[in-house]
């Protein structure tokens, strides 16, 4: 997903480099083998990828690289903060869903939020990936991609972790909790 009509300034830019640098080198645990300079690299070709990383950044996401894809080139990341990001919580699962509560509407979903980041939710198995480098949501939840089958019937699923283990459940997709929010992928 690019968001080619958002750019940030050069400031800007540098700023978010820097912080995600610092992050980077923090953590090197998530990217066992992946040097910060290609990272930087990529990045600095693809500025169009910066607007959404500021994005799920300014959100509360934490994004650092989880991986590298060697058939695109591209390096993968992922929202790392501890918890469900705090700027995307109190959101229902998409569109239809918002449409669909005739009360108590939340400001926004989790699947448009994504798109006007130009971001993706995380799969199932993203998730569980990410819970393989740290333990993450262990007082949040975060909304995952749900499949088609599961959508159509009102349904929508989401994760956490709770006793040292890694939950999938389900949930109407028009609810919302102060303590669910969703976690984002890009590729750059």
């Amino acid at each position: 997903m690019e968001n080619t009509d958002k750019k940030l300034s050069a400031e800007q830019q540098s700023t978010l480099i820097s912080v995600l640098k610092a992050r980077f080198e923090k953590n090197k645990n998530r990217h066992k083998g992946i040097e910060w300079t290609s990272v930087q690299e990529r990045l600095e070709a693809n500025p169009g990828k910066l607007w959404p990383l500021n994005e799920m950044e300014s959100t509360g996401g934490e994004p650092d690289v989880v991986g590298y894809d060697n058939k695109t080139g591209e390096y993968i990341f992922f929202d790392c903060a501890a918890e469900s990001p705090k700027g995307r919580r109190s959101v229902c699962y998409d569109r239809e869903a918002l449409d669909s509560r005739k009360e108590h509407k939340p400001a926004n979903s989790a699947l448009d939020m994504a798109a006007a980041m130009g971001i993706e939710l995380l799969t199932e198995e993203q998730y569980r990936q990410l819970q393989q480098l740290g333990s993450f949501d262990l007082k949040t939840s975060s909304w995952v991609q749900t499949p088609a089958a599961i959508r159509k019937l009102d349904g929508a699923l989401f994760c956490d972790r709770r006793y040292d283990t890694v939950f999938l459940y389900h949930n109407g997709a028009s609810s919302y909790y102060a303590a669910r929010g969703f976690r984002g992928a890009l590729r750059v």
